[in-house]
């Protein structure tokens, strides 16, 4: 693994543990020309997931990028990160097990509204109105109403 800092090719594992409930490996990692520590993360990736944009455009899956739109959406929120770990996990597992390798972003958006619907209402508005592209206060109305219907419906 090459270090980030400067860039050596010969880093030394530290310390590892199993992270996100056995799906993953964290690995702390040290580099012996920089004294650099950092951490790294070893996944099962079942197959490479393509994501079929609006556009048209493919690009590859990143899980990273799904992680941050998620805590971006619950940030300043008290939402457990283990909690926000698994949902982002779950969604992957649904993706890579659903057979298909090019899966359409609002396929990804839909998922990652059921995940925050049950983390946080408010990170579940923030990104509806992203994903959904509110223009107006009515959008937002129309969201709300969404959630008392499911509160109601408990």
């Amino acid at each position: 693994m090459r270090c980030p800092y400067c860039q050596s090719e010969d880093t030394q594992v530290k310390d590892s543990r199993p992270a996100e409930d056995g799906a993953a490996i964290r690995r702390r990692r040290i580099c012996p020309v920089c004294g650099g520590r950092f951490t790294t993360f070893e996944r099962v990736q079942l197959r490479d997931l393509v994501v079929l944009k609006k556009s048209g455009r493919k690009v590859p899956f990143d899980r990273d990028k799904l992680a941050r739109s998620v805590e971006i959406a619950v940030r300043k929120r008290n939402v457990d990160p283990e909690r926000i770990e698994r949902a982002v996990t779950g969604i992957v597992r649904q993706l890579e097990s659903s057979g298909e390798s090019e899966i359409p972003s609002g396929e990804i958006g839909r998922l990652v509204m059921e995940a925050l619907k049950s983390l946080d209402d408010v990170a579940y508005v923030r990104f509806a109105s992203v994903y959904r592209n509110f223009r107006e206060a009515k959008d937002f109305h129309e969201v709300l109403g969404e959630l008392k219907g499911d509160e109601e419906a408990s």
